[in-house]
């Protein structure tokens, strides 16, 4: 397993970013790849609270994890520090040994220039996620969130 860690300024208080963490329906529409719709089924915000998530490629595909139009993953938040940090356990619904096993992200906000600096830590990364992938993956949903942080919009 590896391990994924990406950092982002965010001009928006901690609160802000925070609670854009928690909160199911921004992550509905940040956390998703570009290419990709997702749905949140449930979204439990508390420490030990679950969470679980779909996502669909808009484009017919076979690339999907789960079957070959989606990919989905549960978890629970394993520890909340109000304005500081967000650890969560997750891992994907999948048939591919290779896809499989838990994995942690923690993100960890700091105050940086009039901003947040977001850094997120993703530990137990699986073997079939490529790490340039993953980190790909990761800075098009931080560039997301950084929006509607800022701007309240998704560009």
């Amino acid at each position: 397993m590896a391990t994924t860690r990406i950092g982002t300024h965010i001009n928006a208080p901690r609160s802000t970013v925070y609670r854009l963490l928690l909160d199911g329906d921004a992550v509905g529409a940040w956390m998703v790849p570009d290419g990709m719709t997702s749905e949140v089924h449930r979204f439990e915000p508390v420490e030990g609270g679950s969470f679980s998530i779909t996502i669909t490629y808009d484009a017919s595909t076979d690339a999907g994890d789960t079957d070959l139009q989606h990919d989905a993953y549960f978890g629970t938040f394993r520890s909340l520090v109000p304005d500081e940090q967000v650890v969560e356990v997750l891992e994907f619904v999948t048939v591919r040994p290779e896809m499989t096993g838990a994995q942690s992200v923690t993100f960890t906000l700091t105050d940086v220039d009039g901003g947040t600096l977001l850094d997120v830590l993703h530990e137990g990364v699986p073997p079939g996620l490529g790490l340039a992938d993953n980190e790909g993956t990761w800075q098009i949903a931080l560039t997301k969130l950084a929006s509607l942080a800022e701007r309240g919009t998704i560009d």
